[in-house]
């Protein structure tokens, strides 16, 4: 299975070679690539595993799963990240 984390480099990778947003249409966003930057800044703050990076009415909806202290289980969070 591919990780979420791989997922959201290469997206962020592919919008390198969009075109800049002068020669774009007006109705294309890059999710993908301002999601891809809160998703690796909320995983090296946590220190958790990316489930999933959405973007959703402005801000981007980042899942990690962090690890338990010893025995405990993972714990399952979610952050908001405003777009920017």
């Amino acid at each position: 299975m591919t990780s979420p984390l791989l997922i959201a480099a290469a997206a962020a990778s592919l919008a390198a070679f969009a075109p800049p947003a002068a020669e774009r249409p007006a109705d294309v966003l890059l999710a993908a690539a301002d999601c891809s930057e809160a998703a690796r800044q909320v995983v090296a703050d946590t220190g958790g595993e990316l489930l999933s990076a959405q973007p959703r009415n402005g801000v981007c909806v980042v899942t990690v799963l962090v690890p338990g202290k010893g025995s405990a289980r993972p714990r399952k969070i979610t952050v908001r990240v405003p777009i920017e």
